[in-house]
C-alpha cells in the first residue's frame, strides 16, 4: 500500500514537473520569437528588440495575474469551467486590445513623472525599459504567491522608480497624481464591495427570503439583469470603447437605459418559456444568473484588453518613438506590431498561468454561486461608472476583489444577525441546562460527603456522582467550544485577506525600488 502510494506520489510529481517546463519552455518560445521579429525594427539599435522583450514578459504577466478578476467569480460560482473561462477571456482580452486599444498612447503611464526632466532621450529608454521589467517581476512574484495584484499600479511603480533614478531627483514626480492613485488603495476595494455586498442582499430580500421564491425570481431576475445591461453597456461605451468613439456619461448612460429595456423583455420572455425548469430550490434559482454572468465575464475581459494592454504596450511604444525620432515625446503611436505583443503576450499568460489565480478570486477567498458573482461582476461595472463621474482613481483588479470581500463578510454578518442566532441560543440552552444538572450533583455529593454514617448504597452513589460530574464537566466544556466555534464562524479567509491587502500595499514602492536598480544597472551596462 505504501509502495503505490510513492508511486502515485512520483508520478504527480513528475506531471507537475513536466507541465511546469512546458510552460516555461512556451513563455521562452514567445519571448525568442518576438527578439527575433524586433531586432532589425530599428537598423543598428537591438536595445528595441531587449524592450520588446520585457513588454512581452509583462504582457504575459498581466494576463496571468490581472484577467482573473474578470473570471474568477464566474468560474468560482460554477458558471464557467475553468477551459471555457480561459477560452472566453482571452478571445475578448485579444478582441479588446486589438479592436478598442489606443492608436496612440501616453508614453509615461499616468502622467506621474515630468518627460521634461529626461536630459537624454537613452535615459528616457532606459528609465521605461527598467519600468517593464520591475512591474513584470513583480507581477511574477504576486501571481506565485497567488495575490492578486494591480497592474497598473505594478506599471507606476516601476515608471517611477525608474524615472526617479534617471533624473536623479525625486522632484520629477508629480506627488499630487501619486497621491490620488495611492487614495485608489482605499476607495477601489470599499466601493467595490459595498455595491457588490449591496446587490446581494437586495437579491437575498427579493428573491432568497420570499416565501414563493419561484414566483419572487421570475419577477426580480429580469430586473437585476436589466440593471446589469445598463451598467456594462454604459461602462462598455465609456472604458471598452472610448478610444473608438468618446460620448459622454449621460449619452453612454441613455444608450445603456435602451439596451436595459431590451434586455428586460428579452430576459422576461426566455425565463418565461423555461418556467417549468425553475423550482423554489436555491440552486435552481441561482442557475437564471448565470448566463448573464458568461455575458459579464466576456465583456469585462473585452474592457480590460482595451484598457490595460496599454501598461504592456505603453512604455513600449514610448521606447520606440524615443529611438525612432531621437527624442522624448508625451504622446506616441502605438504600432500594431507592438499591440501584437500586448494582446498576444496576455492570451499566453492567461492560458499558461491564469487558473492558479482564477482559483484563488473565485474560491479560495469566500465560496461562490451564480448570485454572489452577479453581484460582484455588477458592482465592477457600476463602481467604475461612478468612479469616473467623481473623478476618483480606482484599480479594477481592488474593485473585483473588493466585490469578492464585501459579498464575503455579507454572508458573515447574515448569518450572525439571522441563521446562526438560533445555534447560539440552542448551545447556550445547552450549556444552561447542563450547569443546572452539574450544580445539583455537586449539591447532593457535597451533603452525602457531610453525612456522619454513610451506607453501602451512599458510597455507591458517591462513586456514581464523580463519575456523572467529570463527564457532564467534559460535556460542557465541549459545549463551550462549540459556543466559541459557532460566533468563530467565518464565511472569508482572513489569511487571503491579509496576503493580498500587504500586496496591494507594497506594490508600488516595491515596483519602484526594483525598477530604480534594473535603470543602474541597464546604465551601468551602456555606459
Amino acid at each position: 500500500m505504501e509502495i503505490n502510494t510513492f508511486e502515485k506520489i512520483q508520478k504527480k510529481t513528475a506531471k507537475k514537473t513536466r507541465n511546469d517546463f512546458l510552460k516555461l519552455g512556451l513563455s521562452l518560445i514567445f519571448m525568442a520569437l518576438v527578439l527575433l521579429a524586433t531586432w532589425n525594427k530599428i537598423p543598428g539599435n537591438p536595445f528595441l528588440a531587449v524592450a520588446a522583450v520585457f513588454g512581452a514578459y509583462m504582457a504575459m504577466n498581466i494576463g496571468a495575474n490581472d484577467v482573473a478578476n474578470n473570471v474568477g467569480p464566474a468560474v468560482g460560482s460554477k458558471a464557467l469551467s475553468m477551459m471555457g473561462a480561459v477560452i472566453l477571456a482571452a478571445i475578448f482580452e485579444s478582441a479588446g486590445a486589438l479592436i478598442a486599444g489606443a492608436d496612440v498612447t501616453g508614453t509615461i503611464k499616468k502622467g506621474i513623472i515630468d518627460p521634461a526632466a529626461f536630459a537624454q532621450p537613452e535615459y528616457f529608454v532606459w528609465a521605461m525599459t527598467a519600468a517593464l521589467l520591475a512591474a513584470a517581476l513583480w507581477l511574477n512574484l504576486a501571481t506565485w504567491l497567488k495575490a492578486p495584484v494591480s497592474t497598473t499600479h505594478s506599471i507606476v511603480g516601476g515608471v517611477m522608480g525608474g524615472g526617479i533614478a534617471a533624473a536623479g531627483s525625486f522632484a520629477i514626480v508629480h506627488w499630487g497624481t501619486m497621491g490620488k492613485i495611492v487614495a485608489s488603495w482605499i476607495i477601489s476595494p470599499i466601493l467595490g464591495g459595498l455595491i457588490a455586498a449591496g446587490f446581494l442582499y437586495a437579491i437575498k430580500k427579493t428573491i432568497f427570503y420570499q416565501k414563493d421564491t419561484k414566483a419572487a425570481a421570475m419577477k426580480m431576475v429580469p430586473l437585476y439583469v436589466a440593471v446589469m445591461g445598463w451598467a456594462f453597456i454604459t461602462y462598455l461605451i465609456m472604458k471598452g470603447l472610448k478610444h473608438l468613439v468618446k460620448l459622454g456619461f449621460p449619452t453612454a448612460a441613455a444608450i445603456g437605459v435602451l439596451g436595459a429595456i431590451a434586455i428586460f423583455f428579452g430576459v422576461k420572455k426566455a425565463i418565461a418559456k423555461y418556467a417549468h425548469l425553475v423550482s423554489d430550490e436555491r440552486e435552481s434559482v441561482n442557475r437564471l444568473f448565470t448566463i448573464p454572468l458568461i455575458f459579464a465575464a466576456a465583456l469585462l475581459s473585452f474592457a480590460h484588453g482595451a484598457n490595460d494592454v496599454a501598461n504592456a504596450v505603453g512604455p513600449l511604444a514610448g521606447i520606440y518613438d524615443a529611438l525612432a525620432h531621437s527624442a522624448v515625446s508625451t504622446k506616441a503611436a502605438i504600432p500594431l506590431w507592438v499591440m501584437l505583443i500586448g494582446a498576444l503576450g496576455i492570451s499566453l499568460g492567461l492560458a499558461l498561468y491564469g487558473p492558479k489565480l482564477i482559483k484563488t478570486v473565485g474560491s479560495e477567498i469566500t465560496e461562490l454561486d451564480q448570485a454572489r458573482a452577479f453581484s460582484i461582476a455588477l458592482a465592477a461595472a457600476i463602481t467604475v461608472i461612478i468612479a469616473s463621474q467623481l473623478g476618483l482613481p480606482v484599480s479594477s483588479t481592488h474593485i473585483a476583489l473588493g466585490g469578492v470581500f464585501g459579498v464575503g463578510f455579507l454572508r458573515e454578518w447574515l448569518d450572525r444577525t439571522q441563521r446562526l442566532q438560533y445555534r447560539i441560543k440552542e448551545e447556550r440552552e445547552k450549556i444552561e441546562a447542563l450547569k443546572r444538572k452539574l450544580s445539583a450533583l455537586k449539591e447532593e455529593l457535597k451533603s452525602l460527603e457531610a453525612k456522619e454514617e454513610k451506607s453501602h448504597a451512599d458510597y455507591e452513589r458517591i462513586v456514581h456522582l464523580f463519575e456523572a460530574i467529570e463527564g457532564m464537566e467534559k460535556e460542557l466544556k465541549a459545549e463551550t467550544k462549540a459556543l466559541k466555534r459557532v460566533y468563530k464562524t467565518r464565511y472569508v479567509q482572513r489569511s487571503a485577506v491579509k496576503k493580498i491587502v500587504a500586496a496591494w500595499v507594497i506594490t508600488v514602492p516595491a515596483a519602484a525600488v526594483v525598477s530604480a536598480l534594473i535603470f543602474y544597472i541597464i546604465k551601468g551596462a551602456m555606459l
